[in-house]
């Protein structure tokens, strides 16, 4: 027998009804800053772990190492092999078309030799997405199952080698977050790693399993796990028609036609920026393609404050979108946004030992809204993201943890505490630092308040402000 559907507090930022998983009340929820803090309580819950490990992974490094003298992802998770846990990962391969898109773990002949030589004896699939896309989801899980089930979710990729040396914040270059979930919504996280698992595209493949065949299925969750905390939570994705067909009930949840696909944390972004109040703050990759920009532009003109962190220093395509007449829209989103009185583009950057900045690679992907929902997870604002990869993100409905998010975020990037202050006045407090450090920077002033400073959105992306 399945739980009853969930049903949360009523909150004015409503929930996707397009997607597999509901909204569910009783979940805990613990948002996890910068790469170290990440990784250091992901390796923690493996080492605590009883049961199992399961684990999705896009890019990685083969130097990558967790801190604290941990050592590799195989090292760690070999260990947790040894002490009789069911570990399992699911690396994404790369097609043709994406194989230059970032580092992945694909499976090659000297892959395979390289587990051999390390012994590796747990269990791994590799999974393909369609076209140029990617497998972006990344999610850690921790005793699917059972009463210590655990999930997390976000944007940290395994590409930091030996994270805890000299960088900023504590040994990381990037600026990123995950989020942790314990209660019911940690196993819509075990559900959509069953999902893929046994649909994974290399599963009949020679070269597609390791320690393992394509009969290794494993069974659906069929209860939730027990109340944890007091957020209410909703596991939202994306994904691409035709890829995956078995749509059975989630705990509680009805039947969603998943060979249909899944658009649910797009219509989330859609929903919540639309339902803003007062305050819109975003961390991410990408500039918002211009539908996103678009809801942002008419929520600013109904009073709304916007900021939107994104890196100082863009990707190589990004600069090339902007000289590419077909993609002028994107960029056209954006500068219409500049000319709104309250919002704000900035970026950050870090001292260094010269005394100058350092641009700090924002891979984040969250929003938080009127200090009393967010969004955690790896699905971009980019078109990408939104249309091909597939994605998982963390919606969450808590004034608590979204406000003390909001003010741990600000504390790393303006140098202040603003828990004093409710989220409009700190989100003008941003502002202000932001426009004073890029004018300091102007000049080759680099005493700052804090660490994020203005960009010119007139400017982004164009290779004259590199």
């Amino acid at each position: 027998m399945c739980d009853p559907v969930a049903v949360g507090p009523r909150h004015h930022i409503p929930s996707a009804t397009s997607g597999s998983y509901p909204q569910r009340p009783g979940n805990l929820v613990r948002p996890l800053v910068d790469e170290v803090a990440i990784f250091r309580r992901v390796a923690q819950a493996i080492e605590e772990a009883r049961h199992s490990i399961w684990l999705t992974v896009t890019f990685f490094a083969s130097d990558f190492c967790f801190p604290d003298g941990r050592g590799s992802l195989f090292d760690i998770l070999n260990r947790a092999t040894a002490r009789g846990l069911d570990v399992r990962v699911l690396f994404w391969r790369p097609n043709a078309e994406s194989s230059g898109y970032g580092r992945a773990f694909a499976g090659s002949p000297p892959d395979r030799t390289m587990l051999q030589d390390r012994g590796v004896r747990f269990r791994i699939r590799w999974d393909r997405a369609t076209a140029d896309f990617c497998q972006h989801q990344k999610s850690w899980l921790i005793d699917a199952g059972w009463p210590s089930e655990t999930a997390f979710v976000g944007g940290a990729n395994l590409t930091a080698a030996a994270l805890g040396s000299p960088g900023h914040f504590g040994g990381s270059q990037r600026h990123d977050v995950h989020v942790e979930v314990t209660g019911p919504s940690a196993t819509d996280v075990h559900h959509n790693f069953v999902q893929r698992w046994n649909e994974a595209s290399e599963r009949s493949r020679e070269d597609g399993n390791w320690i393992c065949s394509r009969d290794d299925v494993l069974p659906f969750p069929t209860r939730s796990s027990e109340p944890r905390g007091s957020s209410s939570v909703q596991v939202q994705r994306m994904l691409y028609p035709g890829r995956y067909t078995d749509g059975r009930p989630t705990p509680g949840g009805s039947l969603f036609d998943v060979a249909a696909g899944e658009r649910s944390i797009l219509q989330q972004y859609e929903l919540a920026i639309g339902a803003a109040r007062r305050t819109i703050y975003i961390e991410n990759q990408a500039i918002p393609i211009r539908c996103v920009a678009d809801r942002l532009n008419r929520a600013l003109e109904r009073g709304v404050d916007v900021v939107l962190l994104v890196p100082a220093i863009p990707e190589d395509n990004v600069y090339a979108a902007r000289l590419d007449p077909r993609r002028a829209a994107l960029f056209d989103g954006l500068v219409a946004l500049g000319r709104q009185q309250k919002f704000l583009l900035s970026g950050i950057a870090g001292p260094t030992r010269d005394g100058s900045r350092s641009a700090t690679c924002v891979h984040a992907k969250l929003m938080l809204i009127d200090d009393e929902w967010a969004t955690i997870g790896s699905c971009n604002l980019h078109s990408n993201s939104l249309s091909g990869h597939s994605e998982m993100n963390v919606a969450v409905w808590d004034p608590l943890v979204v406000r003390e998010l909001r003010c741990t975020l600000f504390a790393e990037h303006l140098g202040i505490d603003t828990a004093r202050l409710d989220d409009r006045g700190a989100l003008a407090l941003y502002r202000r630092i932001a426009q004073e450090n890029a004018g300091k920077g102007e000049n080759c002033d680099f005493d700052w308040q804090g660490i994020a400073f203005a960009l010119s959105p007139d400017a982004y992306g164009r290779i004259a402000s590199r």
